[in-house]
């Protein structure tokens, strides 16, 4: 999430008119550059900062954005920018817990080509791809799916079927992922590293579009999605060869009040062993909604620690959005 930058992927590697299917301008134009300002004392900046950058995607002819939710959430104001150089405010209209998306509305006229949505389902492992980062052809990358999994993320975060896409983009944050008919599969989150043969391979994995439009009409309608939230703990676990070990709490969080502490080794759930971090939260999840009460049997110096947990909503720690 760093400031944007004057550079262009070589030649050799930026997509052409000639080798795709559709229109490759209106696809640039869809994505717009992002900017969020987000309060000091809001309980996501110490981590993700108070400066954010990215793009976003007009995926509707209002000029609806879609997003990589950490860029906007808690955001006090938010700023789109068109590659013609229009600038328009936009305000955070949803964030979701579940799949990490974010929506933001333009508080003015954006009048850009909303890109069609795609799915990710037929989306397959060597699959030839393009990403799209704000700032025209010089920012579009062709790359290839290498893979096609879950994720687990440290911050009590799942996806069933994540995509993984080499060479790297190095603004992915809110990129957007189409297929070979330019339709738009997925939204960049993050950049990965992972072993593969002699080297490692550099690159993105992108959450698919499909989870979006399995909720759209709620985030659209309500801001988040219906109904009550997961429990969430406040607990960052990281899977290391020791097993699952406790690498940070958020303060003030339900895991820290009942007594948690960095270090500890995560060992079973309600009675149930758990076996790496995604069973570690589907066990959590299974508990019940956010405000329901487990127990985490925990290793601790070699000694076993049982803690009685109450959950939480990790909406009801973040600032609400205020129409700018």
């Amino acid at each position: 999430m760093s400031e944007p930058t004057h550079w262009a992927f070589p030649r050799e590697l930026q997509p052409k008119a000639g080798e795709v299917t559709f229109d490759l301008a209106k696809a640039f134009d869809a994505v717009v550059a992002l900017r969020a300002a987000v309060p000091h004392d809001a309980f996501t900046a110490p981590m993700l900062g108070t400066e954010r950058t990215g793009s976003g995607v007009v995926i509707r002819a209002d000029g609806l954005v879609l997003t990589a939710g950490y860029l906007i959430i808690e955001a006090e104001s938010i700023w789109l920018t068109a590659n013609d150089g229009t600038v328009i405010a936009g305000h955070p209209l949803a964030y979701d817990f579940v799949t990490g998306f974010g929506l933001v509305q333009p508080l003015g006229r954006l009048d850009l080509p909303p890109l069609a949505m795609g799915s990710s389902a037929a989306v397959g492992v060597g699959d030839e791809v393009v990403v799209l980062g704000h700032g025209g052809r010089g920012h579009a990358l062709k790359a290839e799916v290498f893979a096609k999994r879950e994720f687990a993320g440290s911050w009590e975060y799942l996806l069933d079927d994540a995509l993984f896409t080499a060479p790297a983009h190095p603004e992915w944050s809110g990129a957007a992922l189409l297929g070979d008919d330019g339709r738009l599969v997925g939204i960049g989150s993050l950049f990965v590293q992972e072993p593969g043969g002699d080297d490692t391979v550099k690159g993105n994995m992108f959450v698919p579009i499909d989870a979006y439009t399995a909720v759209q009409d709620d985030l659209t309608r309500l801001g988040r999605r219906s109904g009550p939230g997961r429990p969430w703990l406040g607990m960052y676990t990281s899977e290391t060869p020791e097993g699952l070990v406790v690498t940070g709490l958020a303060p003030g969080g339900p895991a820290q009040r009942a007594g948690v502490r960095q270090g500890d080794a995560v060992i079973d759930v309600a009675g149930e062993r758990v076996d790496g971090l995604a069973d570690l939260y589907r066990r959590l999840w299974r508990q019940g909604p956010a405000g329901s009460a487990t127990s985490l049997l925990l290793a601790r110096g070699g000694a076993p620690v049982r803690l009685r947990v109450e959950s939480a909503d990790r909406g009801d720690s973040l600032k609400k959005p205020r129409l700018q």
